[in-house]
């Protein structure tokens, strides 16, 4: 029950400020529209992460299903779909979502990729072949995080590529002032947690059992900090 209400209440913060307090920085934020020095290098951090992300995807997605977990603006809900991928993109933003779906229009993507402003672990989207989760369990307590990839896994055919904040003396620092970017009173706090303690949670976990820990990468642009993780069902 405590888990669950943590996660809850932190779902709760994080739809408020995305889909109402930053849902225009973060629309500027992954367009090309100019930006100051502090967003450019999370803009760079982010657009490295995505790449890398994907690169632990098949280059051929054809035939494959895949679900995008807080997919914020789409980009890579739209590389998935160019590669072939049937996509689902979800994000608690509602405004984010609408945005998304605009873009991928214009884009041609519409038809292989469905938006959907909602919880993640929704379980009417059904299954998938890959899960991506591009920072969003970053707010979440490591047991909240381990406990949404449980849920996830049991509906997912072949890996789970997601990222964490890796805690280093800068995320910590900001963990303990409640600060991070976008800046605002209001935003919720990122987590920060050890790589290895992340790993042996997962290893704890029943329902994650069939997957091991595959490849994994830092991306640190200055102001973007963030690790990703491939967990393959063995």
């Amino acid at each position: 029950m405590g888990e669950a209400m943590t996660y809850e209440t932190r779902r709760s913060e994080i739809e408020t400020y995305f889909d109402r307090t930053a849902a225009e920085t973060w629309k500027k934020l992954t367009s090309t529209a100019p930006v100051g020095r502090v967003r450019a290098s999370v803009r760079a951090g982010r657009d490295a992460m995505r790449e890398t992300l994907l690169s632990y995807l098949p280059a051929d997605l054809g035939g494959c299903r895949l679900l995008d977990a807080g997919c914020g603006t789409g980009a890579l809900a739209m590389e998935a779909a160019r590669r072939g991928a049937e996509v689902v993109a979800v994000d608690l933003s509602p405004t984010l979502t609408g945005h998304a779906a605009e873009l991928a229009a214009a884009e041609g993507l519409g038809d292989r990729i469905s938006f959907v402003a909602g919880d993640m672990l929704d379980e009417r989207f059904g299954r998938f072949d890959h899960v991506v989760m591009m920072d969003s369990l970053i707010h979440y307590e490591p047991a909240d995080a381990v406990m949404t990839l449980s849920r996830l896994a049991g509906r997912t055919e072949r890996s789970l590529v997601v990222t964490f904040a890796p805690k280093t003396p800068l995320l910590a620092a900001m963990h303990r002032v409640g600060k991070l970017f976008p800046r605002a009173d209001r935003s919720p706090a990122i987590v920060p947690v050890a790589k290895a303690r992340l790993l042996e949670a997962i290893s704890r976990e029943p329902a994650l059992v069939a997957f091991r820990p595959g490849r994994d990468a830092r991306v640190d642009t200055g102001f973007y900090k963030s690790h990703a993780l491939e967990l393959r069902r063995a």
